[in-house]
């Protein structure tokens, strides 16, 4: 098959939907001589930052010299993303050759008891024959859906992380944190080490009570005083170093973070926002742990390299258009998503005077357009409410009927790229236009395009 083919094929699977449970996922990978089990795994679930962690964990562990697989759910603009080795995206041969390889066992299964495998199976078994292939020292593998039925998590993993939980997917996972985060405890695995940053009690308690049954060191990461190691397994603190130029955007400030082994300081993201800085302690103390079984150390100049570097695509991306607005894309799809970024957003609108907020939003089924808008709506001078061109878009209507009870200034432009150019034609020099609700959504923004438009104005 040809890349094209490839992809064609691997969409064809959708149509078979999400199955959770891992015998079927287990039998197809068991048929291609299990590459999950060939290189060591850093395993990351969550609500909300897994796929950043995802990526600063393997940024790390690049930047401390190693060859480093990274499985990122979902992608922005191309599905390559989803499969890199050290930062770049496997390519359209293999990608269709490894493709080519597993359809006679998928269609081989599809004959037996275990039936049709579905469209992220395949993906996440692409990930795993390019990492074995490759030669991956480790892999830092992201999870799909929940945790515990997911297809990731027939894996063995050096170390487990479980960032921050809400309240999403609750068609699937639960509508309570007490059980959502039952689903993702179901990635820890015995004795090994598990990093989070679960603020939620009730969620917390659930993956304590899963820790203690399954002896699974349990470290917590928090804000805190970071003068020396912690010296303690269950905690790990990261703080601010704000200087005077700081104060206005603590969001891009300078940090610290205190693991029971080390002290890491004068630490930068290129990733804007606090919740990144949780999101880097998290990478930093799981990538620590997972060297530390091998008897290897981490460098802290590989944290500072890799913090000040890795970036993923619609995470607080942001497009100086010549005209002067401010384009900004995120993929918060979710309500604990969408108050994070309300954050660096205010400070951004701060630090560069921006008056007025134009927001497009589209979303997918299974998340709360209440939650999403809340963060955002009451501030904006205008809502455009768009649909991603996905099978499981939530009906633009339905988002624009919430905004409403917000705001009376919505407009529904169901093409997303049409929305984007409605709002950025409305908005005035040094006005800010945020494109966010889902990463399906940010994806559809024609960058290059949109780009060139206002360059030629």
């Amino acid at each position: 098959m040809l890349f094209d083919d490839a992809l064609r094929y691997m969409e064809g699977l959708l149509r078979f939907g999400i199955k959770l449970g891992n015998e079927r996922f287990e039998a197809l990978c068991g048929r291609l001589g299990n590459p999950q089990n060939q290189f060591p795994i850093v395993h990351i679930a969550g609500t909300k930052g897994k796929g950043s962690t995802t990526a600063l964990a393997a940024g790390i562990l690049h930047c401390a010299g190693y060859r480093v697989g990274s499985y990122l759910s979902p992608y922005v603009f191309d599905v390559r993303e989803r499969i890199q080795l050290d930062g770049v995206m496997i390519s359209r041969e293999d990608f269709a050759r490894l493709v080519t390889l597993a359809r006679p066992h998928i269609e081989a299964l599809a004959e037996t008891e275990y039936g049709q495998t579905t469209e992220f199976e395949l993906k996440t078994l692409l990930a795993f024959l390019y990492f074995a292939e490759r030669n991956a020292d480790f892999a830092c593998i992201e999870v799909g859906i929940g945790g515990r039925l997911d297809a990731t998590n027939i894996v063995h993993p050096s170390a487990t992380v479980i960032t921050n939980i809400g309240l999403d997917h609750t068609q699937i996972l639960g509508d309570t944190h007490a059980l959502i985060a039952g689903e993702k405890a179901g990635i820890l695995k015995p004795c090994i080490p598990c990093v989070t940053a679960v603020e939620n009690e009730e969620a917390l308690e659930v993956i304590e009570r899963i820790a203690l049954h399954r002896q699974v060191p349990l470290s917590l990461v928090r804000q805190g005083e970071c003068e020396a190691p912690t010296g303690d397994i269950q905690s790990v603190h990261w703080d601010l170093e704000a200087g005077p130029n700081d104060l206005l955007n603590p969001h891009q400030s300078r940090f610290r973070i205190a693991t029971p082994r080390h002290l890491y300081t004068d630490l930068s993201l290129r990733m804007d926002g606090i919740y990144q800085r949780v999101n880097a302690a998290c990478a930093v103390a799981a990538v620590e742990s997972a060297l530390a079984s091998q008897e290897k150390p981490l460098p802290a100049e590989a944290v500072r390299s890799a913090l000040v570097s890795v970036t993923l695509p619609g995470r607080l991306q942001e497009i100086q258009l010549a005209s002067g607005t401010r384009l900004m894309l995120d993929g918060a799809h979710n309500g604990i998503a969408a108050e994070a970024l309300h954050g660096p957003i205010t400070a951004l609108r701060v630090q560069h005077g921006i008056s007025r907020l134009l927001l497009v939003v589209g979303m997918v089924g299974g998340h709360d357009p209440a939650e999403v808008l809340a963060p955002f709506a009451g501030e904006a001078a205008h809502i455009f409410v768009c649909q991603p061109d996905w099978k499981r878009a939530l009906a633009a209507e339905q988002i624009a009927e919430t905004a409403r009870g917000f705001t009376s200034n919505v407009t529904i432009i169901p093409v997303v790229a049409d929305a984007v150019r409605a709002a950025i034609q409305m908005a005035r020099e040094n006005d800010m236009v945020l494109v966010t609700g889902s990463f399906y959504t940010v994806g559809e923004v024609p960058i290059a395009e949109i780009t060139a438009e206002t360059l030629s104005v």
